[in-house]
């Protein structure tokens, strides 16, 4: 049975380490589907989320800021699940994409 372009999705966001982010492009990418992060966004929402396994709160976008639109609990949810884990921000909001970012 082949594998559904969210079920991969999920499974590139699930060895996001803790404390570590991703971004879209970067999610596509590592799928072999570099031009599909609007499409990596789309299985974010539709993720089970954290309790499901899929640690999306660990997904931004490629200058670090958050999602708008976080499907479990807005922004702030997703920042205060971000600096739990470790996670640094600079003032302007944005994660610290040099410190932060997952490299794999």
């Amino acid at each position: 049975m082949e594998r559904s372009f969210f079920e991969c999705a999920w499974d590139v966001v699930r060895q996001i380490p803790e404390g570590r982010v991703a971004s879209y492009g970067q999610v596509a990418r590592l799928m072999g589907a570099p031009r599909c992060a609007r499409q990596v966004g789309y299985a974010m929402h539709g993720s089970p989320g954290v309790a499901g396994g899929v640690p999306c709160h660990r997904v931004v976008f490629a200058d670090g800021s958050l999602t708008p639109g976080f499907a479990f609990g807005g922004p702030d949810e997703q920042r205060r699940m971000l600096e739990a884990e470790g996670v640094r921000f600079l003032p302007d909001g944005k994660v610290d994409m040099a410190s932060c970012a997952w490299e794999v």
